[in-house]
């Protein structure tokens, strides 16, 4: 199998897509952070003391969504066409779970920034409840699917 950020003297280098025709490219990513009652109660009744935490979190998600290209080296700057944040309650861990979806029409994927748009948003949740319980634990980030491109769609079993 060839690496593709390799060049033939095995050193890095930015794919070049030029020559790629631009199509539909959707990517959904998402993640879990676990916490404890008292901090998971702080954010459903809004008592947390540096703010909205889920609103900064969508925020950040999608700030990070938009950065990925400056954070990860190998990522190309896209022009995304846009991007979904949602955040379900899960009382019964308690915790959060994260999902983004971002798309565009493009010459390469977006699977590298919904995932880090994810790991972005989590890690926004935690700086924001970090005084109340620092045991908290972000898990499973991952793809959930993907459609477009050249290796065609993708969705997690």
């Amino acid at each position: 199998m060839n690496l593709t950020h390799l060049d033939d003297k095995d050193r890095p280098k930015m794919v070049d897509v030029g020559e790629k025709n631009p199509t539909k490219r959707v990517a959904v990513a998402s993640g879990i952070i676990s916490m404890s009652k008292e901090a998971f109660e702080a954010v459903v009744s809004n008592r947390a003391k540096k703010g909205p935490v889920l609103q900064t979190a969508v925020v950040a998600a999608i700030m990070g969504t938009k950065k990925t290209p400056e954070l990860i080296p190998m990522c190309h700057p896209l022009l995304l066409s846009g991007i979904d944040c949602d955040i379900e309650e899960l009382p019964e861990l308690p915790g959060f779970k994260l999902t983004v979806t971002a798309r565009l029409t493009g010459k390469t994927g977006v699977e590298m920034e919904a995932l880090t748009g994810v790991s972005v948003g989590l890690l926004t949740i935690y700086d924001m409840l970090k005084a109340i319980d620092k045991g908290m634990e972000i898990q499973n980030i991952r793809l959930e699917s993907k459609e477009g491109g050249k290796s065609g769609s993708y969705k997690r079993e």
